[in-house]
């Protein structure tokens, strides 16, 4: 603490954490599932939350069809009547250089209830840990950005530029949010997306592809089976061929990546087929998703699972003739990175150290989608960093420590100034 300036010191001095742990627990309250009346409704109260703290803030109706029509629209999975965007800015030095603290307010489903020890959406405490929907995915993230701009305010550090918290809506189904946001003209010199990243500092993403497969079989009775063919029959050598390709699209990695077992993974999540018990099931679909390598195109990884399937069906007497199909829907998250040799990772870097007291933040990449593609596509170098272990999240035993966010409230503090300096 003596090596800090006068105004990081005043700046980590002003953290409230009593009010940062309230606000996370008011947030995880409400049900803000991607798509639903609910994350609409949290965008709301999150307007008013920036007023409070004195920030510009604009709070708008996304055009949904003029986003869907846009060539670079990044795809949605869940159904929506509406999207709201909203961002709060702080006056000061509005011609100054811009730096952009990101959360997503929606979550997932819960899922099966009966996996849950309470109820999901309302909040439970147990010494330092709160449970919950969204606790680390990514609800304390965005309660850290909140408590770190309240501090700086409310400390009378004046910066030389701009920070903004941007407050983005489906992140889930594939960055609607954050892609209209972008749009709306909201941009930064950098962005800190403060999703869970287990104690490291996360400066790349993997991307993820979502594909729906059809395939055909021929209907007949249940008891002359052999009459027909099974569509769950003939869908099992594409299956087997889908292992085999991720096989083969993880034998070099990134070595951001190089710590996963699979970096890139092809999962199945959705198989229908058959609509009677007794009848052989003439149509398979099957839903899954594409890891995207680092650096590797949408397009590109399209194409090798586009030729995967057509290999297997080549090779398969029915489906050589009635070959399977692809198509590709809902969320095209692209993959993602900071610029090598950005000085963003190293002042999130010291600024951890200084602020906590810990060791240097560990560097490493993410399989998963995120904004972070969508902020570096619009030119602004962005990183991960932020509290609660990604395991945890989309599963009934979602947990943060608010230890950990009150962590990440103080480097978020010191970055701030130290990106921005103080006037």
């Amino acid at each position: 603490m003596s090596e800090l300036t006068r105004a990081e010191a005043a700046g980590l001095a002003a953290i409230d954490e009593p009010a940062m742990g309230r606000l996370l627990l008011d947030l995880l309250a409400v049900p803000s599932i991607t798509g639903t009346a609910a994350e609409s409704e949290l965008q709301h109260i999150l307007a008013g939350h920036l007023l409070r703290m004195g920030l510009d803030v604009d709070l708008w109706a996304m055009d949904l069809g003029e986003l869907r029509a846009d060539p670079g629209f990044p795809g949605t999975e869940a159904p929506r009547e509406e999207a709201w965007g909203l961002v709060g800015t702080t006056p000061e030095a509005a011609d100054g250089p811009g730096l952009i603290l990101q959360g997503h307010v929606d979550v997932v489903p819960p899922g099966d209830l009966a996996q849950w020890p309470a109820d999901p959406f309302r909040p439970r405490v147990a010494g330092e840990v709160v449970h919950g929907r969204g606790a680390c995915d990514m609800k304390a993230g965005l309660a850290a950005n909140l408590a770190a701009i309240a501090a700086i305010r409310a400390s009378g550090v004046r910066l030389r530029g701009r920070l903004a918290a941007h407050c983005v809506v489906s992140e889930e189904d594939g960055g609607l949010g954050a892609f209209g946001t972008l749009r709306r003209g909201h941009t930064g010199d950098a962005c800190i997306i403060t999703e869970p990243t287990s104690g490291t500092l996360t400066t790349a993403n993997g991307g993820a592809l979502t594909f729906e497969l059809r395939v055909p079989g021929r209907a007949t009775h249940g008891s002359t089976r052999r009459a027909g063919v099974s569509a769950l029959d003939a869908y099992l050598p594409i299956h087997r061929a889908l292992a085999e390709l991720e096989r083969e699209r993880n034998v070099s990695v990134d070595p951001l990546m190089a710590e996963y077992d699979v970096a890139y993974c092809i999962s199945v999540g959705i198989v229908r087929a058959g609509d009677w018990a007794s009848s052989v099931p003439d149509l398979l679909v099957a839903q899954g998703r594409l890891g995207v390598a680092v650096e590797e195109s949408p397009e590109v990884a399209r194409l090798a699972l586009e030729r995967c399937v057509a290999d297997a069906c080549q090779r398969d007497p029915w489906l050589s003739e009635h070959p399977a199909t692809v198509t590709w829907n809902g969320g095209n998250f692209a993959s993602g990175r900071l610029p090598a040799g950005h000085p963003l990772r190293d002042l999130v870097r010291d600024a951890h150290q200084a602020a906590t007291g810990k060791s240097a933040l560990r560097e490493r990449g993410a399989p998963y989608g995120s904004d972070l593609r969508l902020y570096a596509e619009a030119g602004i170098p962005t990183l991960h960093y932020g509290p609660g272990d990604v395991r945890a999240a989309h599963s009934p035993r979602e947990q943060v420590c608010l230890a950990d966010v009150a962590d990440v409230t103080r480097t978020l503090v010191l970055t701030a100034i130290r990106f921005l300096g103080d006037s």
